[in-house]
């Protein structure tokens, strides 16, 4: 992100507007997806403060569903020494390879990939502080992080945990949750393993204890466990990542509010991509990388006994494109993506007569533009 300073004071940005079409549906979109504005402050060579506020759709408008405007991020960063740093308030834990790095122009395709929308809920952030570190005379990076946890009578059937997200509005207090990651850097790679390990109980431990639920600060759990490398040299880049969501109280969250929730989810994915411009002088700072990605989750992997399988949250997707960057900080994206999923459960059918007939695979095509500054 390119950035604007003024005295003490940085302002940039992003955002990406894309047009999709759904073959099945028959139906097109074209959406102003987000546009965020960054404005951060030094105030002293020790302490300074970052924040981004972000506005998805375009527009807001009392009565209407779509659009939203929120803080991805509000906090302040204190400096120990060049290797050490605290952070405090509304920030992204380091997890998965987008959460932290979602520019468009960092990432191939239309879409930020499902496994990391719907398994690991990018962009997730929270209320907390973290510490992030450097090994002396190591190229290993760590971070750990103390956040309120998740609200597990909001999850939905077909997101996963994504819904139960606070985001920083009300965020209960009752329930926390630890988060930690080590990044390895060496030469053209970067490893990562990271884990989180939260409750998810916001109620009163009357009210939990009613509804028959653990409470406490890691009372009725989530846990997650995610690796994943990157790669780049020389034009060629590759990513993967693998990540598995454990929810042992499943059967006591369903009991309690009857929203389907997995005991198990699980999402991995890779992608190649190749700079066709790479080495050729007359096209030194652009790009144009040509990609595949293959993406394999199941929001549904394993559920308790009073919970419905649906076979059409276990997802294969394969998607190919280009990307075209003119300078660094434009790029230009076609894609498309072929969904294959599981049969559906007939007792999850509306009956709607209005309602699709239901098909197991899919083809989206999606146009777009991003940028950042």
């Amino acid at each position: 992100m390119s950035q604007l300073t003024s005295s003490s004071t940085t302002i940039g940005g992003y955002g990406n507007a894309v047009y999709s079409h759904d073959v099945n549906q028959k139906t097109s979109l074209a959406d102003l997806e987000r546009v965020v504005l960054f404005v951060g402050h030094k105030f002293n060579a020790s302490t300074t403060f970052f924040s981004e506020l972000e506005m998805e759709d375009a527009k807001v408008s009392g009565g209407e569903d779509g659009g939203e405007i929120a803080f991805e991020q509000a906090y302040v960063k204190f400096d120990i020494d060049p290797d050490h740093y605290f952070t405090a308030g509304l920030f992204l834990p380091r997890i998965g390879i987008l959460n932290e790095n979602h520019l468009p122009t960092t990432f191939n395709g239309n879409e930020r990939t499902q496994v990391e929308t719907y398994i690991l809920p990018s962009t997730w952030r929270e209320l907390g502080i973290g510490f992030y570190g450097t090994m002396s005379g190591m190229p290993l990076n760590y971070s750990i992080a103390l956040v309120n946890g998740l609200n597990s009578s909001t999850f939905e059937h077909g997101s996963g945990i994504r819904e139960g997200r606070f985001e920083g509005r009300n965020a209960s207090a009752n329930n926390l949750a630890l988060t930690g990651a080590l990044q390895l850097r060496e030469g053209d790679w970067k490893f990562q393993v990271a884990g989180y390990y939260g409750g998810t109980v916001a109620a009163s431990p009357q009210a939990a204890d009613t509804l028959q639920l653990s409470s406490g600060i890691f009372g009725t759990p989530v846990a997650i466990g995610e690796a994943d490398f990157q790669y780049e040299h020389e034009g060629l880049t590759a990513r993967a990542l693998g990540t598995i969501v454990s929810i042992p109280d499943a059967f006591e969250i369903n009991r309690a509010y009857g929203n389907n929730t997995p005991s198990r989810e699980y999402g991995t994915y890779i992608e190649l991509a190749y700079n066709v411009f790479q080495g050729c002088e007359q096209l030194r700072g652009k790009q144009l990388n040509v990609f595949a990605r293959y993406e394999r989750l199941d929001m549904n992997a394993s559920i308790p006994s009073n919970g419905v399988t649906d076979g059409t949250l276990d997802q294969h997707h394969l998607i190919v494109g280009i990307s075209y960057l003119p300078i660094n900080d434009i790029v230009l994206k076609a894609d498309v993506r072929w969904l294959k999923a599981g049969d559906q459960n007939p007792a999850l059918a509306t009956g709607n007569p209005a309602e699709s007939p239901y098909d197991a695979t899919n083809t989206f095509f999606s146009l777009g533009i991003g940028f950042s500054y």
